[in-house]
Order: structure tokens, then C-alpha cells, then sequence
């Protein structure tokens, strides 16, 4: 398989894991699209029991639009991400929930707070959690790639920064005193769950393209 694939295609429409991604792939020869760009379509129901399987169903959901439709299907290796925040104090809630923890339309501030809320009273070595990203990649004829990592640390006891999003503003990473919304983006994207799988993803592709 290896120098066939030419392009991949990110099952996301969020312009900062398309950046991140970009970067991390950036010394290979190979486009890397959007769905948008790429001109496909799908919103699959995420009814996995984990962030492995979750991912695997938006990939494999554009994967099968491009075997479809898309020219050169097999030059395409389709990837996606799925993640969220686990509290071990609330059993790993929200974890696959993450984005649906009370709604999909409810603030991530008012989620926030419903967690503090939650987690008042208990002791700072109780309050430990993690954000968990899985990345997969998909191939034409089936064959698929998964990693899984996390970025440990622990709930604060306030909404603090600015520079994050989601969940950002009540963690904090191990080694840090400080909420993962108040460090730099450079600084983050070097110790998040996010950026840990898709480095560990480009390590098992790197040799195909």
C-alpha cells in the first residue's frame, strides 16, 4: 500500500483539528481535506460504547461516501477523532457522553459548572480525570487503525482561561497549576490527548504514503 495514498480526509468540520493535524502530518506529500473540502457529508449516530468505536463509525460513515463516489477511492485513507473529559469521581462521566452531557445545545459553561457543582466538597486527590482522545483511520477495502491517549490531570474548583474550549476551562493537567484554557495553544497541543493520538497515528502511517 505503501506511496498510494494521496489524500486524507478528516471526518471533521472543526478548522482547529484540521490545523493540528496539518501540522502533524506536515512533512508528508499528501493533501490532507475536511469533509467540506472534500466535498462529503455524513452525521452517523455515535452510538459506540467507547471513543474507539465511536471514531470508527465517523470514519467508516465517510469512508463509505468516498468508495461510493469519490475519485481514486483508494488513494483516500479517511480519518477521524473521537473524545471527551472522564471524572473518576462520577464513574468517568461524561466520558463518550461529553458532548451531549446535558444536551447538545447546553453551554459548555453551564456543563462546567454542573461538574464543580458536583464535585463540591470533594478532596483535591479525588478530583481526578482525563481527557481521552481515539483516532482512526480507515482504508479502502476495510482495513482500519486505531490509537487511543490521554491527557491526565484533575478538576479544578472554578471556571478559569480563556484560550480553550469544552471542557478546558475546569481541567488541569498533571504538572500544571493551571487550567488547560489558560496555557498557550503550542503549549497544549504539545501535551494533549488529541495531539498525543494523532502523533501516535502519523507513527503508524508514515510508512505508507
Amino acid at each position: 500500500m505503501k506511496n498510494e495514498i494521496k489524500t486524507i480526509i478528516f471526518a471533521t468540520g472543526n478548522s482547529g483539528k484540521l490545523r493540528e493535524i496539518k501540522e502533524i502530518f506536515k512533512d508528508l506529500d499528501i493533501n490532507i481535506l475536511s469533509m467540506k473540502e472534500a466535498g462529503v457529508s455524513a452525521d452517523p449516530k455515535e452510538d459506540g460504547r467507547s471513543f474507539e468505536e465511536n471514531s470508527l463509525i465517523k470514519a467508516n460513515a465517510v469512508r463509505r461516501l468516498v468508495d461510493s463516489g469519490y475519485p481514486e477511492p483508494e488513494s483516500v485513507v479517511v480519518m477521524a477523532d473521537d473524545s471527551g473529559l472522564e471524572v473518576d469521581f462520577l464513574g468517568k462521566a461524561p466520558g463518550i457522553m461529553s458532548a451531549r452531557f446535558m444536551g447538545h445545545d447546553t453551554s459548555y459553561d453551564i456543563k462546567n459548572n454542573e461538574i464543580l457543582k458536583r464535585l463540591s466538597g470533594v478532596a483535591e486527590e479525588n478530583r481526578t480525570a482525563r481527557f481521552v482522545c481515539a483516532v482512526s483511520a480507515v482504508f479502502s477495502g476495510g482495513e482500519s487503525l486505531v490509537t487511543k491517549k490521554t491527557m491526565e490531570g484533575r478538576i479544578g474548583y472554578k471556571i478559569e482561561g480563556e484560550n480553550g474550549f469544552g471542557y478546558d476551562p475546569i481541567f488541569i493537567p498533571d504538572g500544571y497549576d493551571v487550567t488547560s484554557a489558560t496555557i498557550s495553544p503550542e503549549e497544549k497541543n504539545e501535551i494533549s490527548h488529541r495531539g498525543k493520538a494523532l502523533r501516535s497515528m502519523y507513527e503508524m502511517l508514515k510508512d505508507r504514503f
